[in-house]
């Protein structure tokens, strides 16, 4: 039997199986270990279906009829984003499959960018033939439907395109690991998943789009097989390669701050989602509990990912997807659309959600406390106390803080959104530390970046 170590090296012993086991899970412990790659293709040969032999005639008079102004600006809005992402993917796929070590793994990837290409073709037809978006072109759609793109979508998928370019130069686990993790983990099971689920709903519910609701139909159980098959990969790659956890966790900490701004609609506008029986915490609830789901099911829970929290702890899901949602809205986190909010709430959410994501193993072998003072006339100082691996923040200022750090408060935000390095703000003066040097000597470990 032909074995090499080689990143990207066929074993045949592991065909279909991962290797040693990683993390104490034993194979055949995982929920991901009840699936097979051979079984998901042949899913894939049974599943086959026709983009082209869509009848949308019936589609575009109840697009017409039975649909609102304001349903139709706002169905258009989601839809686009499906439209743009299922264009994108199928693009980006090609690297995934030189990357995939085994056989078996290429030849799913190969059906996967098939199903993508039908995914885009099916969107480009119904954007065109029903909403008369575009002249009949890919090209002509896409260009159409650019302006409605959200945010905190164009920046993941810019994302997914640096990722796909990063993969054609590094065939490495660990880079196939959080390639895997964007595309199947965050952009499928986390971003797209809801949002099929959504539209199915409401289309059922009205017994409206009868084309465009089977084709969503058919997409959501291409996208099920899809997911199935990121999750078992990166379960395998974990059992093969220990680096694999930190390089799945980095991607997570890498985009987690644009998902908020996902299912932004204009104006953060909700009845974009309401008009449709939705609202914002049911999507960003089911969204976030997808991808834990799927973490789990791979043996690599969020929770027990190595580094500082990925996410604020100590919140439930529904907690966390509303303080994403706040932060988003205020210009703390993502894509900042004009200045920062600066009212009291912000600043107490800001500086919670400061305080619970201290990586516990920042080194400190004494209570330590960290002192902010603004430039800023309006803006209050806050400090921070961490104490014994727990941390608490409050608004003045402490009786003798170890570090003091005077910024002003756009540049202090723009470096907890990670759009401002620390470094370069010290080194223009924008941020001015002092102190005790070997507190700040590990304020990267306080707040690490990765």
């Amino acid at each position: 039997m032909a074995s090499t170590t080689a990143d990207g090296a066929k074993t045949a012993t592991a065909q279909g199986n991962g290797a040693a086991a990683a993390g104490g899970a034993q194979i055949g412990a995982l929920p991901a270990d009840a699936i097979s790659y051979e079984d998901l293709y042949r899913r894939w040969e049974h599943g086959n279906w026709s983009a082209m032999d869509l009848d949308f005639s019936e589609d575009a008079k109840q697009w017409r009829e039975r649909f609102t102004e304001f349903e139709r600006t706002a169905a258009l809005w989601n839809y686009a984003l499906f439209f743009w992402g299922e264009d994108a993917v199928a693009d980006n796929l090609s690297p995934y499959i030189d990357a995939a070590p085994l056989e078996v793994q290429k030849y799913f990837l190969t059906t996967q960018q098939v199903d993508e290409a039908r995914h885009a073709v099916f969107f480009k037809r119904f954007m065109n033939e029903v909403c008369g978006i575009g002249d009949g072109t890919p090209a002509s759609g896409l260009n159409a439907i650019k302006p409605q793109l959200s945010p905190g979508f164009v920046k993941i998928f810019e994302r997914l395109d640096s990722m796909a370019d990063e993969l054609r130069k590094d065939h490495s686990r660990p880079k196939l690991a959080a390639a895997v993790t964007l595309y199947h983990i965050i952009i499928e099971a986390t971003m797209a998943q809801p949002g099929q689920h959504m539209i199915c709903s409401y289309l059922e519910q009205r017994d409206a789009l009868p084309a465009f609701r089977a084709g969503m139909e058919n997409i959501a159980a291409d996208e099920q097989r899809h997911i199935g098959f990121g999750v078992k990969l990166i379960s395998d790659l974990a059992r093969e390669d220990p680096r694999v956890p930190a390089a799945v966790a980095g991607l997570l900490r890498e985009v987690m701050p644009y998902l908020a701004q996902v299912m932004m609609p204009p104006g953060w506008d909700e009845r974009y989602i309401t008009c449709f029986g939705y609202d914002f915490e049911t999507i960003s609830v089911e969204a976030a509990t997808s991808m834990r789901t799927k973490l789990r099911s791979a043996g690599l829970p969020m929770e027990d990912l190595p580094g500082p929290p990925i996410l604020p702890e100590g919140l439930s899901i529904e907690e966390m997807s509303r303080r994403g949602r706040q932060l988003a809205q205020a210009g703390v986190i993502g894509v900042r659309q004009g200045p920062t909010k600066r009212d009291p709430e912000t600043l107490e959410l800001l500086f919670d959600t400061i305080r619970r994501q201290v990586n516990p193993r920042h080194g400190l072998r004494k209570p330590t406390t960290l002192q902010w003072e603004f430039t800023d006339t309006d803006i209050p100082s806050w400090y921070l106390v961490i104490d014994n691996g727990s941390s608490h923040v409050g608004q003045g200022s402490a009786a003798a803080p170890d570090v003091r750090m005077r910024v002003g408060y756009q540049d202090f935000v723009d470096i907890i959104g990670n759009r401002l390095n620390p470094m370069k703000a010290i080194a223009t003066g924008r941020l001015r530390p002092r102190g005790n040097p070997l507190v700040l000597g590990k304020m990267g470990r306080i707040f690490p970046r990765d």
